[in-house]
């Protein structure tokens, strides 16, 4: 019998093929799911653009959030909420852009 491995969050996250949800847990143990939007690198940290697939309180349905990796102490890596909003905006700025590199090839 083979032991199933857990993946890591970087493991998901870079794995292009992967089409399930995302699932992280709030401050409350409680589960969310979401679909993985886009991996934007920026100023040598790796942003995640997650939308909720579940209903958050404060997200609108078409609404997405911009995460950080985080890496603990362990070498782990963690998703967290990326709460400085010039930040966040230049992540989706950053994405607008690479849609619309992708656009212009097409």
């Amino acid at each position: 019998m083979e032991e199933k491995k857990e993946l890591g969050i970087m493991d998901i996250l870079l794995d292009e093929d992967n089409e399930d949800p995302i699932t992280l847990y709030d401050e409350n143990d409680k589960a969310v799911r979401f679909d993985q939007v886009a991996i934007i690198p920026l100023d040598n940290k790796l942003y995640a653009i997650l939308k909720p697939i579940d209903p958050m309180e404060g997200v609108a349905d078409d609404e997405a959030i911009v995460f950080y990796v985080n890496e603990d102490g362990d070498g782990d890596a963690t998703l967290e909420i990326e709460t400085d909003e010039p930040t966040a905006i230049m992540v989706f700025d950053e994405y607008y852009k690479l849609l619309d590199k992708a656009e212009n090839k097409q």
